[in-house]
This record gives structure tokens, C-alpha cells and sequence, in this order.
């Protein structure tokens, strides 16, 4: 049975991690370089995105699907299937879970500058996917 209370905490914390995000968005570069302000915009995105997978892995597996449930690429193609996101939606899942993956993994290659371009471009991708899997709850009740 789906958990909608895990999966609007999970949406609650993505939102508080986007909110933590564009106030680094507005700061100066020269700023948001600083250590301190790097290492948070990296822990805030990595969370937001840990988040995204634990709610599609979730909905995934409670529905019957846990077969795509195991990788975070194939969550982002499992939601799309079951039209609980957009195929552009999936798409952009697709390349966080490559980015996620680069985070956790490869984080000695993540450059400072690549983590100001994504704050600066890539946080409404968030808060998309959590009014996506808003829409679907509503469509349960």
C-alpha cells in the first residue's frame, strides 16, 4: 500500500532543499564559490535527488512494479510507464540519476563551477518533478 505520508514528507523536504538552493542561486558567484556555500549547494542537491528516487522507488514498488523499482534510471522510466510523470519528466529523472551517481561516485570530478551552472539552471527541474508526483496523489483520492 502506497505511503502518501513518506512521500509528502520526502516532496516537503525536496521543496525545503529547493527553497535552501535558490537562496545560494541569488548569491554572486564569487560568493557561491566560497567553500561553505559550494558544500551546501552539494548536499542540498544530493539530498533533494536521494529524495526523488526514494519517492519514485516507493511509489514503484507499492504499485506493483518493483521490478522497476531497482536502478535510478530505470525509477525514471518506471514512473514515465505508468504515467506518473511526463516522458520529459522521465528524461530529465534519467540524467539526475546519472548526476547522482556523479555526486556519490565520481564527487572528486564534480568542479565548483559545474555545481554554480546546475543551482543556477537546473532547480526548477526539481520542483517539477515534486508538482508531478503531487498531480499523481491527487489523482488517487
Amino acid at each position: 500500500m502506497l505511503n502518501k505520508l513518506l512521500i509528502k514528507q520526502r516532496l516537503s523536504m525536496i521543496d525545503d532543499f529547493c527553497r535552501e538552493l535558490e537562496l545560494l542561486q541569488k548569491m554572486p558567484e564569487d560568493q557561491f564559490l566560497e567553500i561553505r556555500n559550494i558544500a551546501a549547494a552539494e548536499s542540498f542537491l544530493r539530498r533533494s535527488l536521494e529524495a526523488i528516487f526514494d519517492v519514485g522507488r516507493h511509489i514503484l514498488a507499492k504499485s506493483g512494479h518493483l521490478d522497476l523499482a531497482g536502478e535510478y534510471k530505470s525509477i525514471a522510466q518506471g514512473l514515465a510507464k505508468q504515467n506518473i510523470i511526463t516522458e520529459q519528466m522521465a528524461d530529465t529523472l534519467f540524467k539526475m540519476a546519472g548526476y547522482r551517481n556523479r555526486l556519490v561516485n565520481l564527487y572528486h570530478q564534480v568542479t565548483n563551477e559545474e555545481l554554480h551552472f546546475i543551482v543556477q539552471n537546473n532547480i526548477a527541474d526539481l520542483r517539477e518533478f515534486t508538482k508531478q508526483i503531487n498531480s499523481y496523489l491527487s489523482r488517487l483520492e
